[in-house]
């Protein structure tokens, strides 16, 4: 029987940052080809009852990326962007995210994945997000992006269990 893992959320009162921490049952280099793979990344980023549609995916240190996403009907619902600083692989990504939808631009973050290996073929995987304020921080925790998240790791894990 398998048990459902968990993905520990921390963002800690008056800080800036989020910590995302999740571990899997696959090698590194596995777990880390699925944060890279724009086909891979497509199929689990994000809640099941939604879409990706990557417009490009340039996944390179120098990269760049731009997604949107869309209900079930195929309307466009949010669009993401960001620029790749470093893909050292299977250790770390490096990378900026916005969020396209709000009034004004400028609300990226700065996301560092690390690819840890653990014992048994397993992985951990830490996402360091550090936001511009505390308020844009507190405006992404606010969002529904824990069931996001949630959902897209549950999805991670069925694909990693095919691979």
């Amino acid at each position: 029987m398998k048990t459902k893992k968990e993905t520990r959320i921390i963002a800690e009162p008056g800080k800036q940052d989020v910590y995302i921490i999740r571990e899997f049952d696959a090698s590194r280099e596995l777990v880390f080809k699925a944060h890279e793979d724009p086909e891979l990344i497509r199929q689990w980023l994000g809640p099941r009852d939604r879409v990706m549609k990557i417009d490009y995916y340039s996944s390179r240190s120098g990269g760049s990326y731009r997604y949107t996403i869309e209900d079930k009907t195929g309307q466009e619902i949010a669009a993401f962007n960001g620029a790749i600083h470093e893909v050292t692989a299977p250790e770390r990504i490096i990378q900026t995210f916005e969020f396209e939808g709000l009034p004004e631009r400028g609300h990226v973050t700065l996301d560092t994945m690390t690819f840890e290996k653990l014992p048994g073929n397993r992985t951990k995987v830490t996402t360091h997000s550090v936001c511009r304020t505390q308020s844009d921080r507190d405006a992404m925790m606010a969002s529904g992006m824990e069931s996001g998240v949630n959902e897209g790791y549950e999805k991670l894990d069925e694909i990693l269990e095919t691979m």
